[in-house]
């Protein structure tokens, strides 16, 4: 399963197009172990020696619930043959899954219904109580809809002692794990098929998941080599659809034949669910630990610094997107704060995104959330190129929607804050997950996470700053943003005309200056201004306080600043605007110290505009407490 932020959570190339964190071993040539190729009505089909085969049973089992699988279900119903359907309840009767209904018929016809987590997360990474949340929950909402539910399947594969023993808590009777049987793409020298009954049920070996590059006789082969030893074989299938995106398909034409060529197996072959493998009763239901009383002011993600370490994995965070495009995450050293901090790096790009979340769960690691509020979300990153908030929110039995997205944040080469303040959270919501995400080639390390619940966050004026301190973030505009606008800073301008802004190297300092260019010029005006965001950018600034403005300018007609401030509900108004300055051939320090800043205020932005046509370059801005602040 991955995220989708179309608005939907997709197929299994997983929350979020990273490949499971499967036990992949080094691909090699599996041999041919005496196995046999005969075409026979134009298929290639494989076949054992002349002797008798040892008795073999096959599982063909199905993860996340995706609704193409139905499918997979008719298929077998044609030839008689029952799989086990291990499914994600929190995404049920979701956009591309399966329904309740669905899952009803499977139960019906003879097929199996087990578990697989209420959000798919990697549940090592996870808190104890949180990883037994996901898995005995999914149990009680599989059961609640009516099924015998004894079968588990691990997201991404990845279980401990620890997670095996919540498997068995929660009442399952076995769980499945991926990658410890011998194909011709990984783990050789593995076994060719696991026992019966297993050595360890809570984490019973099965080839590597079924994906695009499988051909048919790699899926008999998977069959006849186990015939050789005896044993069982359990194929784990995601997609089965004639045309995917998602690498994790295998098409209609290709799973019937093979389901033919199983179902004229000999009859030491036969197919059973995993149950009927593994047999034991039907055990009572365990819920999972109520979620604590979580904080609701200050910042309320968790592991905000990736500092904590699971397996390898910052605790509490997952890898997510969707879409055609490779993307590679690892911790790097050192963060920007810390030891750590997160990298990721997409190629391949065709579409879609990929970025890192707080972990889609049902509480333990995800900041929990009021539906009505607005959050202010914040993280430091560097990046090649543009990068965004991509946003879910968690309802119902635990399922999580794409929310919405941030505007963007341009590249930077050290590391810069980016900020947004949310819309109100929709009704129903209790909890967000959000990341900075890339949506094209490139590469973002991020660090130090934040989400404050603005209605918790009683503004209180900040501390003044040291005398002589430049409030103003990115002064020389050097750093850049995105498209033609420095990072931290906005265009902005009203009435009828036509404005045009760029950067030019004809800085006063450094390489960077910004130019505006107004035409058409009916009325109104056009100016660039420090971002009128929720403080990561704006100057900061204390109420009661007057300030020292200044920028160096080259224009071509008068120029005026033109100042607003934030005020306590945190919307940004109109204030006042300076005595006009005139033109200048060559670069010349537009200065204004402003009236007392009215109350509630908590920060200023400003900018030299234009109000007629004319060209206007502009560089090196400063705002300073007019209490200490350096001479011109």
């Amino acid at each position: 399963m991955r995220l989708n932020t179309s608005g939907r959570i997709a197929g299994r190339t997983d929350v979020d197009a990273v490949r499971r964190r499967v036990r992949i071993w080094a691909r090699s040539a599996v041999t041919a172990m005496g196995i046999v190729a005969l075409a026979v009505s134009g298929l290639t089909v494989l076949a054992v020696p002349a002797q008798a085969a040892a008795p073999t049973v096959v599982s063909l089992t199905f993860d996340d619930g995706n609704a193409d699988q139905m499918t997979a279900a008719q298929i077998m119903n044609n030839y008689g043959v029952d799989g086990t359907f291990y499914i994600t309840s929190g995404v049920i009767n979701s956009a591309n899954y399966l329904t309740v209904a669905n899952l009803q018929g499977l139960a019906a016809s003879g097929h199996e219904i087990g578990g697989h987590t209420v959000t798919h997360p990697d549940l090592v990474t996870l808190p104890s109580d949180e990883a037994t949340r996901q898995v005995c929950n999914d149990r009680v909402n599989l059961t609640n809809w009516g099924f015998a539910v004894t079968s588990f399947a691990y997201p991404f594969a990845s279980s401990n002692a620890a997670v095996e023993g919540v498997a068995r808590n929660c009442g399952y009777n076995s769980a499945r794990g991926l990658g410890d049987i011998q194909t011709r793409f990984s783990c050789a020298g593995c076994p060719l098929a696991e026992t019966i009954p297993p050595g360890n049920a809570y984490n019973t070996a099965a080839p590597d998941q079924v994906d695009s590059t499988w051909t048919l006789a790699d899926l008999q082969r998977s069959v006849t080599q186990a015939e050789s030893v005896g044993g069982w074989i359990q194929l784990t299938f995601h997609h089965i659809a004639a045309s995917s995106a998602d690498p994790l398909n295998v098409t209609p034409t290709v799973f019937q034949q093979f389901v033919a060529w199983l179902k004229a197996r000999p009859a030491t072959t036969t197919v059973k669910t995993v149950n009927q493998v593994i047999g034991g009763t039907v055990k009572p239901v365990v819920s999972g630990p109520a979620v604590p009383p979580q904080p609701t002011s200050g910042n309320l993600v968790k592991n905000p610094s990736l500092e904590t370490l699971v397996n390898g994995v910052p605790q509490c965070w997952q890898a997510g997107g969707y879409g055609t495009n490779s993307p590679t995450f690892t911790t790097v050293s050192p963060g920007r704060t810390g030891s750590r901090a997160e990298r990721l790096v997409v190629t391949g790009y065709v579409n879609g995104d990929a970025k890192w979340l707080p972990s889609l769960d049902l509480g333990g690691c995800s900041p929990t959330a009021t539906a009505g509020h607005s959050y202010r979300l914040g993280a430091w990153y560097k990046s090649t190129t543009n990068t965004q908030f991509a946003l879910y929110y968690r309802t119902g039995v635990g399922s999580w929607v794409y929310w919405t997205s941030s505007p963007w944040f341009g590249p930077a080469t050290t590391f810069q804050k980016a900020s947004w303040t949310t819309p109100a959270l929709p009704a129903g919501a209790s909890g967000i997950s959000f990341g900075l995400n890339l949506f094209s080639n490139g590469t973002l390390i991020t660090d130090d996470y934040e989400m404050i619940d603005v209605a918790s966050s009683t503004p209180t004026a900040p501390p003044p700053a040291p005398s002589g301190t430049n409030l103003v973030q990115n002064a020389s505009l050097e750093t850049a943003g995105a498209g033609s606008v420095p990072q931290c800073w906005q265009t902005a301008g009203y009435g009828s005309n036509t404005a045009s802004f760029s950067t030019v190297a004809t800085a006063r300092t450094g390489t960077k200056a910004e130019r505006l260019v107004v035409s058409n010029y009916v009325n109104g005006d056009a100016k660039l201004l420090p971002t009128l965001d929720s403080g990561s950018c704006a100057p900061a600034a204390v109420a009661g306080r007057t300030y020292s403005l200044r920028a160096w300018y080259t224009s071509t007609t008068v120029t005026q600043f033109a100042v607003y401030y934030r005020n306590s509900a945190g919307t940004w108004v109109y204030w006042t605007s300076s005595p006009w300055f005139a033109a200048a051939g060559s670069y010349t320090q537009a200065s204004f110290t402003t009236p007392a800043l009215p109350a509630g205020a908590t920060a200023i932005s400003f900018g030299l505009s234009l109000f007629r046509n004319g060209t206007l370059t502009t560089d090196d801005y400063a705002m300073y407490d007019s209490i200490g602040a350096p001479s011109l």
